[in-house]
């Protein structure tokens, strides 16, 4: 089954007028969360993804919340290795819980959507002060325009959905109400 195809038939790819993390807006975006709400889906995902990571012989796998929790679960249980993920207190991404990334070891970090990277940089600044050696990305989904990163970055679709600033967005012109429907706080 393809990426796009469990996309659609979990209703994770969803039409309307939305506020990504990075500020910007969308009429179409990606809920992955919806793609977890089926096990066999999410499981599915996450093996495709835990293939093309493999080769890059990782130690652990580390997401980011929200949406790399269940996807660093899942990969490394195909992978058998360890997993963590780190989250925002007091808005500033940080490893909590007893998590610890051991010096010298192989890290791959995953996210669920990748747009601008932001979310994924804050994890490599915590892999970089632990000492870990990050040896990849990977991501469900490329929104990206450019190469973002210094590793490999590995991903099981790209999508070129369309991002306007605000004071460009033609649905806000439209007046057709604006939904927030990731994780971040967002600074106006």
């Amino acid at each position: 089954m393809e990426i796009k195809e469990i996309l659609e038939k979990t209703g994770a790819l969803l039409t309307g007028h939305f506020l990504l993390s990075s500020g910007n807006h969308s009429e179409k975006y990606v809920q992955c969360a919806r793609l977890f709400e089926f096990p066999t889906y999410g499981d599915m995902v996450a093996k495709m993804l835990a293939e093309k990571l493999e080769k890059y012989k990782p130690d652990l796998i580390i997401g980011p919340a929200m949406g790399g929790i269940h996807l660093a679960y899942s990969v490394a249980k195909y992978l058998n290795i360890r997993n963590i993920f780190a989250e925002r207190e007091n808005g500033i991404m940080t490893l909590r819980r007893g998590f610890k990334i051991n010096k010298g070891e192989r890290v791959a970090i995953v996210e669920d959507v990748i747009t601008t990277g932001k979310s994924v940089k804050e994890v490599i600044e915590i892999v970089n002060e632990s000492e870990g050696n990050l040896c990849c990305i990977g991501s469900i989904i490329n929104r990206s325009s450019s190469n973002l990163f210094d590793v490999p970055y590995e991903y099981l679709i790209k999508l070129e959905l369309p991002i306007y600033s605000p004071n460009e967005c033609p649905l806000c012109k439209k007046n057709i109400p604006l939904e927030k429907p990731g994780s971040r706080f967002i600074k106006k």
